[in-house]
């Protein structure tokens, strides 16, 4: 008994040590992409917490739209004006590259197949070369569950888990940019020794989401909101987990400094595992106190964008090794 406890304290202590402190961060420069998306902005909040010197390059689309999120530049917080396709791969003073833009609506998806592949490629080879000439000390890729496909058990998912992606389905052209995406990030890993590494998130959401956003978790917030039954257009028989934004933030910026390049990495509150119906009725029942009700109301039009019925139960474990853990549970995600 005695040498397990002393095992386990020296797991504990290796634990801790490689538990990602923000210092490891001071006086370093990271350049963000997507900066004023949900996840961009949440990590950007996060690193401003800090009192450690850290300088933020957010590029950004938008001029008022970075100003109305993200504040005014600040000696933290710089803005570089740009797209992701069109800028030009150069060498930066960056230390650190998180690439988080993306296309996220799936009606775009259906309706916009080939910018949202495109748009995928061009911007993260452009983010890939930026990190190559800046000889950056990392790059973490923001990529997606949906690389797994439409998993049909409640079996979990690990990191070498393979993929039923259908390539003939238009919506395929989302999980398949991401696919090619992270193929790039090894490969730029192997061939030009960019420490490149992949992060595959589970459905994200927390304060920030836009009132009109088009996901599920959205439309039920606003259900509460407006005091209106939860329409679901489908039996809701797609599970997953679910991620608060802060503990986004804190993956990304653990898989930043402590993740191995050419590796991905799952990240989810694997306590949130639950099928949308199962959702919908938490909502209405302790966020709403019953006040609402849900109704199904099948509606298969394709033009929605709707991924097929899937069981996204993704392990953990790799990131946990990295001593990251979430905090937050759906009930409390939904409330904050």
């Amino acid at each position: 008994m005695e040498i397990i406890k002393e095992i386990k304290m020296i797991c504990n202590k290796l634990l801790k040590k490689r538990k990602m402190d923000m210092n490891d961060l001071k006086e370093k420069t990271i350049l963000i992409t997507g900066a004023t998306g949900l996840i961009g902005q949440a990590v950007i909040k996060e690193l401003l917490k800090t009192n450690n010197h850290i300088k933020i390059i957010a590029l950004v689309r938008n001029k008022e739209k970075a100003y109305q999120i993200l504040g005014k530049e600040t000696e933290n917080l710089e803005f570089y004006f740009g797209n992701v396709e069109t800028i030009t791969p150069q060498k930066m003073n960056v230390d650190y590259i998180i690439h988080a833009a993306s296309q996220t609506s799936s009606k775009l998806f259906v309706a916009n197949p080939v910018e949202t592949s495109l748009t995928a490629l061009i911007g993260t080879k452009n983010m890939l070369d930026i990190a190559r000439l800046s000889s950056v000390e990392g790059f973490v890729y923001l990529s997606s569950m949906e690389v797994y496909g439409a998993p049909t058990t409640d079996d979990k998912i690990f990191e070498n888990y393979n993929t039923n992606i259908d390539t003939m389905k238009v919506r395929s052209c989302y999980p398949e940019s991401k696919r090619m995406c992270e193929n790039l990030c090894v490969s730029y890993a192997s061939e030009y020794n960019v420490p490149a590494k992949v992060i595959r998130l589970t459905q994200t959401f927390g304060p920030g989401v836009r009132y009109d956003d088009g996901r599920v978790f959205a439309e039920f917030a606003r259900c509460v909101i407006e005091k209106k039954d939860i329409i679901l257009n489908t039996k809701g028989e797609t599970k997953r987990s679910y991620l608060y934004t802060e503990d986004a933030a804190k993956a990304i910026l653990t898989i930043l400094k402590e993740g191995i390049a050419g590796e991905a990495y799952n990240v989810a509150n694997e306590d949130t595992y639950c099928s949308i119906y199962e959702m919908a009725l938490l909502v209405a029942q302790k966020c709403a106190h019953n006040n609402i009700s849900v109704r199904i109301k099948e509606n298969m039009n394709e033009n929605l964008g709707y991924a097929p019925v899937l069981h996204m139960n993704l392990d953990t474990s790799k990131i946990r090794k990295l001593g990251w853990k979430p905090l937050y549970g759906l009930e409390e995600m939904f409330k904050k």
